[in-house]
């Protein structure tokens, strides 16, 4: 019996590759998780991500998924990787932060606040830390006094969406209102050795 040859499909109706659609599928997730600070309200990024102020399994693994891409380099330059060093563990803890810019001086700022595990092993290490982008760059951190955190603390929301749920002051806010919030803050200059 004879075949007939096939016919072929008019443009338009190829078949997408499988690891084409994987691609855009997990693009299209990346796009949403990204843009979610700026799309939920505050309240509800919060309790997804963060409840009881401490983050979940899933904010987790996303910030330490952003902490090994700080060390390769491949995110931004604003956002490093901070490596301290466990305060009981004595292991070494990689956290990925923004770094906020107040004139020449650079300054890491904790958006969960005092509670923050990068913090109590920062103080715990009497400030000695290591920033990871691309390279790795030996520091000590110094706690700045809370009467002059307020414009380090607006420079810090203007540059890191993902922080902006954890204020209660808009960005745009005047200097008078982060002093108000100041105190929950902590905030470290970082210092080259």
């Amino acid at each position: 019996m004879k075949q007939r040859p096939r016919r072929a499909l008019p443009a338009g109706n190829e078949a997408m590759s499988p690891y084409l659609l994987t691609g855009l599928i997990v693009l299209g997730a990346a796009v949403v998780f990204l843009t979610l600070p700026w799309t939920l309200p505050r309240t509800w990024y919060r309790a997804l991500f963060y409840p009881g102020g401490r983050p979940n399994a899933l904010a987790r693994r996303l910030n330490s998924g952003q902490a090994r891409l700080s060390v390769l380099g491949v995110l931004p330059a604003l956002m490093v990787a901070l490596e301290t060093t466990g305060r009981r563990s004595g292991k070494a803890c990689l956290v990925q932060l923004v770094v906020a810019q107040v004139g020449t001086e650079r300054y890491l700022v904790s958006m969960l606040g005092e509670n923050a595990d990068w913090v109590r092993n920062v103080r715990a290490s009497a400030g000695a830390a290591a920033l990871r982008y691309g390279r790795t760059e030996k520091v000590r951190l110094e706690e700045v006094p809370v009467s002059s955190r307020a414009p380090i603390l607006k420079a810090y929301l203007q540059r890191a969406p993902g922080a902006r749920p954890h204020f209660e002051v808009s960005r745009n806010a005047p200097l008078e209102e982060f002093d108000k919030v100041a105190a929950r803050y902590p905030v470290f200059r970082i210092v080259a050795e």
